[in-house]
Order: structure tokens, then sequence, then C-alpha cells
């Protein structure tokens, strides 16, 4: 009889099994179609801000970095054409917004999701590198 998973392995799993990531992937779509709202919305929730609008966006997009890194752990290359994706994502939306009554463009605001991609990248690296210490320091 086997010894069932200790909590190390199932943190490790949980965070990169295959059903997580899917699971990655799925709020990573879903965390899109939200921030794409929350920026292009001529009037978003007042519920989900923040305080400073800078602040909204770097939030934003450190909640899209972290999941999109544990979602596509891919070769190096690939996760910085993926984050450069994200980047190009945030500079879309500022050019969507001189579209939108109420809304307009700021290059700070692409500085704020440029900073978010790198907390988030960041924050994934160290979720990573804890689930995998926990994984190989489990008996």
């Amino acid at each position: 009889m086997t010894a069932p998973p200790s909590l190390h392995q199932r943190l490790g799993h949980a965070v990169t099994g295959a059903a997580a990531l899917r699971a990655w992937r799925v709020l990573l779509m879903l965390l899109i179609v939200v921030v794409s709202y929350l920026a292009l919305a001529p009037k978003p929730p007042t519920g989900v801000d923040l305080g400073w609008d800078k602040l909204n966006h770097m939030m934003a997009f450190t909640a899209l970095a972290f999941a999109a890194s544990l979602g596509y752990p891919a070769p190096m290359r690939v996760r910085v054409l993926s984050l450069a994706g994200l980047l190009a994502f945030g500079g879309l939306i500022e050019i969507l917004q001189l579209y939108v009554p109420g809304r307009s463009a700021e290059w700070g605001d692409l500085l704020a999701d440029a900073i978010g991609i790198v907390l988030g990248v960041a924050t994934a690296a160290a979720v990573l590198r804890a689930a995998t210490l926990s994984s190989a320091e489990a008996p």
C-alpha cells in the first residue's frame, strides 16, 4: 500500500499539476475578460477601485502575469513573448481608451502595467520555487 501524498507533495501538485495548469489558464482568460471590461467601460464599478488608477493597473497586470506564468510554464523565449503580449494588451487598452467617453490614455498606465507584469512574474517564480522546494523536501 502506498502512503498518501504529503502536504508538500500536494502543494507542488496544486501549483504545477495538469489540473492546476488548466485552472491557471482558465483564470487567465477570465482575468483578460474582467480587465478588458474594467478598462474599457465608460464608468466601471466603483467597488473594484483601489483608490489610485496606477495601482489598479499594477494589480490587474500582476494578476494577469501571475496566472500566465503559472498557466504556461514554457521555455524562457516563449514566456518572454507571452509577457510582451501582456504589455501589448496594456498598450491596446490605452489606445482603445482614446475612443471611450470618460476615459483617457496615459503612458503612466502602461508603465504601471509593466511594473505589474514584473511583480506577477516574480511572485509566480517565488511560488514555483516554494512548491519545488516543498516537493523536494518531502519524505
